[in-house]
């Protein structure tokens, strides 16, 4: 069968190697939105295009299941994704409840896209999860920008981080949230500014495990040959090696 996997740019290819690691025996198609990338940054109603033109093109395709592997399509889309489309499709959100339930009496830091962190949809998690007002959100599109022009320098980074945290004592914190796929390509730069103990949490094994569960209950077989083919807003890529030294990364 065919397995979709959707994201804005290079960042969903953490979930996919998550993904050829728990079930490799599926065939992928990736599709990176690299005309419109980064979605964090523009006008919701604008990415709400790209997604359902993303979702059409798996429709086309004949796609049995995708993953959304974009928490900020999630946050916009995912329940008229649903909606509209007949095949199983499995989103991202900040994994939150994970984090809340570890850190004790410490505080929380959610890192996201403007977007997600803007939406409603983070802010009822939050709410929902958070009685005790522990939980911070902050915004990175530096990183986005980063990962999507391989930019992984530690002096470039750290750099970033340590100004965008300048505000936080992080000795009060318990866990930091990879709110965005694109960030967990940088975990290695978060261990070195984060004090010992804190730690770091994304929601990828979680929505590979749930593409698992979904396709075991609706009957549907992964087996195909591991293959995976990658697509540039919907224009099939010829140099897979643009795409693959992201997963051959180490973070």
């Amino acid at each position: 069968m065919s397995i979709g996997v959707f994201d804005s740019g290079i960042g969903g290819l953490t979930v996919l190697k998550e993904a050829l690691r728990l079930l490799p025996d599926g065939d992928y198609l990736y599709y990176a939105d690299t005309k419109h990338v980064p979605y964090g940054t523009k006008p919701k109603e604008e990415v709400r295009g790209y997604i359902f033109d993303a979702a059409d093109f798996f429709a086309n395709k004949g796609a049995e299941a995708l993953v959304v592997a974009c928490n900020t399509a999630t946050s916009i889309a995912i329940n008229d994704l649903r909606a509209r489309y007949s095949f199983p499709i499995i989103g991202m959100e900040p994994a939150v409840k994970a984090a809340v339930e570890k850190v004790d009496d410490r505080r929380v830091l959610v890192l996201a896209t403007p977007i997600t962190v803007r939406e409603k949809k983070l802010h009822d998690l939050v709410e929902r999860l958070d009685s005790e007002d522990i939980v911070d959100l902050h915004a990175l599109p530096g990183l986005v920008e980063y990962a999507e022009n391989f930019i992984f320098d530690e002096d470039t980074v750290i750099r970033y981080l340590l100004d965008e945290f300048a505000r936080y004592d992080l000795k009060e914190y318990g866990a930091v949230v990879l709110g965005c796929t694109h960030f967990i390509f940088f975990r290695k730069h978060f261990k070195m500014i984060l004090p010992q103990g804190v730690d770091i949490i994304d929601g990828n094994l979680g929505t590979v495990n749930r593409l698992r569960s979904l396709l075991e209950s609706k009957h549907l077989n992964s087996g195909g040959k591991g293959k995976v083919e990658f697509y540039c807003s919907g224009e099939r890529e010829t140099d897979d090696g643009k795409y693959r030294r992201y997963l051959e990364l180490d973070y």
